[in-house]
């Protein structure tokens, strides 16, 4: 399986002596092209810093980060943030849409901002749309939308164009769970239909049984992981440590 997200040995610091904390130790993940990971882990461990990092917001302390064939220490800021806005799609809890712009204006809004002309910028909006299920409600405006909507079209922003990583942080924290089981069941498709490679930050043992793999940090470190999860149940009995 080809890599598109690589860390080796990425180990992060915070704040400065003697109340320096170590948020990751030495983590070493890979992420292939077409698989969703699930991170789960208790609070504090690691696990937001994880996904910034994969993402190229946050620079490690120490260790190699690679995006896309892309080893981000060789990367000047510039290219950096240019990879970031055409290769990386992000999913936040909260949804961060514009209110005061159609679902359709906020997909196509990124790919705007990256130089595309408005037309183009458009139909690819609506084909995103189209592909979860929303292309009837391109029109309509974020309070317009169930929670669920929402958070299908800020998937559908997520992957607009020719993204191929999606970073989650706790994307289904505000959705009920029939709702969630249906996000992640989308995040999941999605990686496989645009052969995307998926990282996805939760609690819920449920829905993390829908991933590929499942990982576990505990303090900063990688403790274990389960390629294919034997069932939510198990997870919930003490999979996780």
């Amino acid at each position: 399986m080809t890599a598109a997200i690589e860390l080796r040995k990425v180990s992060k610091l915070h704040g400065v002596p003697p109340d320096r904390v170590r948020a990751l130790s030495e983590v070493d993940l890979t992420v292939g092209y077409g698989e969703l990971v699930a991170v789960m882990g208790p609070s504090g461990s690691g696990k937001s810093t994880l996904l910034t990092i994969a993402g190229s917001l946050e620079e490690p302390s120490s260790g190699r980060v690679t995006i896309g064939g892309v080893e981000l220490a060789q990367a000047s800021p510039a290219d950096r943030a240019k990879l970031r806005r055409r290769l990386v799609g992000f999913v936040f809890q909260d949804f961060n849409l514009l209110p005061g712009l159609t679902a359709a204006e906020n997909v196509a809004l990124p790919l705007e901002l990256d130089g595309t002309r408005s037309r183009a910028a458009r139909a690819a909006a609506l084909r995103a749309l189209d592909r979860l299920g929303l292309a009837a409600r391109a029109g309509r405006f974020p309070d317009e939308l169930s929670g669920g909507e929402r958070q299908r079209v800020a998937i559908a922003r997520a992957l607009v164009g020719d993204r191929r990583v999606l970073l989650a942080d706790e994307p289904t924290g505000a959705l009920d769970s029939v709702n969630g089981e249906e996000v992640m069941r989308m995040l999941c498709a999605a990686c496989r239909e645009q052969d995307a490679a998926g990282v996805v930050v939760t609690h819920d043992a449920r829905l993390a049984s829908w991933a590929d793999r499942v990982v576990f940090l505990r303090d900063g470190r990688l403790v274990d992981q389960t390629r294919l999860p034997p069932g939510a149940d198990s997870l919930l009995a003490g999979g996780a440590p």
